[in-house]
């Protein structure tokens, strides 16, 4: 065993000697095949459902698309020149149909060589906007859906860096829209901006739990230029493209109208900015105004926050979650912390729930307090709501069905909000008289539509609930044979029409509309499948247990042709898995994967592989649990390695692998686990780690779900650390990593140190870094190379 694993080392590191300074490679033609695929249309529906949009974009990305001009800001990253997200993945075509009708309509007088984004339609359904991005900045569009014509509404001078940059009037004959000033400040070079002064940073004595946030301000022209590109001027524009200014330049960061459209209710972000949290954490205010701009209420002062307390269902004080109620006029509703925000504090109610009726000469109104964290709340048709609230110590989830007529509340759902197989469903929603969506209720009747795991399988149902009893009635169950069925939405609950999307491993999910009364289906798309190749391909989910009883499951992929009767030849293995924490066995135990999902390959799994001769488990359960007063990091690397174990073992039982041969690999928290299993396991030939962090020093307020510091559990961190322990990692690794991750904690520093200390500690051990991308992957040369690094790896360490 020590001989043949000296050679597959030595092969590992001559093989990897020989691939310095290469240039972008493509993969062998079995997986170019599937990697290189035309990818079919989104589709956007009105809320009648009589209208479908299709949304045609590239596959991928070109590195020339990821190395435009970007300023990371804030937290931002934008272009400068035009003004939008240097991340914003662009459409560059629509078509139209209406939903009876058999063929689709090309969309005519687009702009050309378009970049389309921020698609959305009308109030009353009749048009469709869209914003074009050109090389100079950001156009306003419009489409009229009955003649499938667009038409440019504005110059190429809006401001997208905070986002959507325009909002539809309720008549849908004009809009708001942000505008860039026309006297907009020169932005600054910090390269070549003398510094007049240190950068200096002032801690008050104050405790707070601030994670590692990326792309945060450094230096005073760093906030001119975040000040200078996210100023705007607010502008009304109608059909024909008349401009008329509404409101003077300022940083606005959120805008909305009221339901019944007579006020507007704008958020400025202020000063002092922050250089460690990003922009969502600068002081704002909100004011309300009427439709001539003038100034009706100020209804919200939010200071800088940089301290917040520890814990994730702690919270800053003051009012938060601002808006508008959508089943009235003009009110707006807000919660504030009853206990300071402090989780660690002992309080009776956490949050108080308020409701403040425009023109705000009144005080605002007591609704409801909750006795844990607020949620949410979603109103109704009828003289109902439902506020949510939770705690995440115990993952507890509970709503409340409020009569607003009286006030009388009761509870319909408290659960653990980890156990899917209670879950209830979403209530289906309607729009109602103001254009906004709420629950639709009829009759003193409600509907869920729910996902439908069981511990028997997936199988998505409708149910009726009755508002005064709670008492649910089985209006539907999902049993399509051989195949998934989604349900999407109840288009007329009285003659039990629904829109779904129906799927199969092989069958291309398409919408249809179904009866559930008839149980006939009529197609509304018929999208091919991109990926004849693997269509063949054996899919299954296996259920197996931990060696602690824990029920874990996986969705095993083998090759077209593999014998799996005589089993003669055994195939490496590939696992793919991310790591998830809960408070109890039973609900990592319970399964949500299903065989009949269509399969999907992309650059996120090794399912590509089984066109080269490997069984793949995929999505393979890991959990991590804590159960009572135990964290589930307490017992991470026992849990971790008892996770794969079960995996191997259960793969291995079924008489398909050589057990010799098996590698493990994961995304971001997945890389993690990764480097994990091979340095405590001697489970893996291989691995394959991708923009994951390895050094928890250097995450000291907080990871993932762990919400204790460095300070309190010191050894925890350091013995979850892969880069603490990197002396006993002897197994090949390949590590990738985007150059310009933007993840909180996933630093490309990560990557870089940790490969650092394992190849000066001897391992064999290879880095990757893909240029100019961030925590997921997007140009189509880095993920052809990626997926070009991953073969020749597992080729080498699997096979020769």
């Amino acid at each position: 065993m020590k001989i043949k694993l000296t050679i597959c080392l030595l092969a590992f590191l001559n093989f990897y000697d020989a691939q310095e300074n290469i240039t972008y490679q493509k993969p062998s033609a079995e997986i170019l095949k599937l990697a290189d695929y035309e990818r079919p249309p989104s589709v956007l529906m009105n809320s009648k459902k009589d209208w479908v949009v299709f949304t045609y974009r590239p596959t991928y990305k070109t590195l020339e698309d990821l190395s435009q001009n970007e300023m990371k800001l804030g937290g931002l990253r934008i272009n400068p020149v035009t003004n939008i997200s240097s991340s914003m993945t662009y459409s560059n075509n629509l078509k139209i149909r209406k939903i009876n009708d058999k063929s689709e309509i090309q969309v005519k007088n687009l702009p050309s060589n378009p970049k389309i984004a921020y698609v959305s339609f009308s109030p009353d359904e009749k048009k469709l906007a869209f914003t074009n991005t050109t090389n100079k900045g950001v156009e306003l569009w419009i489409v009229d859906m009955e003649t499938a014509s667009a038409k440019k509404i504005t110059s190429d001078n809006l401001n997208a860096n905070l986002g959507m940059p325009y909002v539809w009037y309720n008549d849908s004959q004009s809009f708001l829209i942000r505008t860039l000033p026309p006297n907009r400040s020169a932005l600054i070079d910090a390269a070549k901006d003398l510094p007049t002064g240190p950068i200096v940073s002032t801690a008050d004595g104050k405790v707070s739990q601030n994670r590692t946030y990326q792309d945060l301000l450094k230096n005073p022209q760093d906030e001119k230029n975040f000040e200078t590109l996210t100023a705007s001027e607010i502008y009304n524009v109608d059909l024909t493209g008349n401009l008329k200014k509404l409101k003077d330049q300022d940083m606005y960061a959120g805008l909305s109208f009221s339901p019944d459209g007579n006020y507007l209710m704008a958020t400025t972000i202020k000063k002092p900015f922050s250089y460690i949290v990003p922009l969502n954490r600068f002081p704002s205010t909100t004011v309300v105004y009427d439709m001539k701009g003038n100034a009706v209420k100020t209804v919200n002062e939010v200071p800088l926050n940089e301290i917040m307390p520890k814990g994730f269902s702690s919270v800053r004080t003051g009012k938060r979650d601002m808006a508008w109620r959508s089943d009235a006029p003009a009110t707006l509703t807000y919660a504030e912390a009853l206990d300071g925000g402090d989780q660690s504090k002992t309080a009776d109610f956490r949050d108080e729930v308020f409701t403040w009726e425009a023109p705000f000469t009144a005080a605002p109104k007591s609704f409801f307090k909750t006795k844990q964290r607020y949620d949410d709340v979603v109103w109704t048709n009828d003289h109902y709501a439902i506020v949510s609230e939770g705690w995440y110590d115990t993952r507890n989830t509970k709503s409340y069905l409020i009569d607003t007529n009286n006030g009388e509340s009761k509870v319909f759902d408290d659960r653990n909000y980890q156990d899917v197989y209670s879950d209830p469903g979403n209530f289906n929603t309607t729009k109602n008289q103001y254009g906004r969506y709420v629950i639709d209720m009829k009759g003193g009747k409600a509907y869920l539509i729910g996902d439908g795991f069981t511990k028997d399988g997936q199988h998505p149902f409708i149910d009726e609930m009755d508002v005064k009893s709670l008492k649910k009635k089985r209006l539907y169950t999902s049993n399509v044979k051989n195949g998934k069925e989604e349900i999407i939405d109840i288009l007329n609950a009285s003659k039990g029409e629904i829109l779904t999307t129906q799927q199969s491993p092989s069958l291309y999910p398409n919408y249809f509309k179904k009866n559930i009364k008839s149980n006939k289906a009529e197609a509304v798309t018929n999208f091919a499948n991109p990926f004849e190749s693997i269509k063949d391909v054996y899919k299954e989910v296996i259920t197996y247990k931990r060696n602690d009883g824990v029920t874990l499951t996986g969705t095993l992929y083998l090759p077209a042709n593999y014998d799996r009767k005589t089993k003669k030849e055994k195939l490496p293995l590939l696992i793919w898995a991310y790591p998830t924490e809960y408070k109890d066995k039973n609900t990592a135990g319970q399964n949500t994967q299903n065989p009949n999902d269509f399969t999907f390959p992309y650059y996120g799994s090794f399912v590509y592989w089984t066109t080269k001769g490997y069984a793949v488990l995929d999505d393979a359960a890991f959990p991590i649990i804590g159960e009572g007063k135990t964290e589930p990091n307490d017992t991470f690397i026992p849990q971790l390695v008892a996770n794969a174990e079960a995996a191997i073992d259960a793969v291995d039982h079924l008489g398909y692998i050589d057990r010799k041969k098996v590698a493990v690999g994961g995304h971001s928290y997945g890389a993690f686990m990764t480097a994990n299993l091979l340095t405590h396991s001697n489970l893996f030939a291989c691995g394959i780690a991708r923009s994951g962090a390895y050094n928890r020093t250097l995450t000291p307020f907080g990871f993932q779900s762990e919400q204790r510091n460095y300070w309190d559990v010191p050894e925890i961190y350091n013995k979850m650390s892969p880069f603490m322990n990197a002396d006993k990692m002897k197994t090949p690794l390949l590590l990738i990593h985007g150059d310009a991750d933007n993840n909180p904690g996933t630093f490309t520093l990560q990557t870089e140190r940790y490969f650092q200390a394992l190849k000066n500690l001897g391992a064999p051990v290879k880095m990757v870094l893909l240029p100019k991308e961030a925590h997921g992957y997007q140009a189509k040369e880095n993920i052809l190379h990626l997926l070009w690094e991953q073969d020749q790896f597992l080729e080498k360490c699997l096979k020769k």
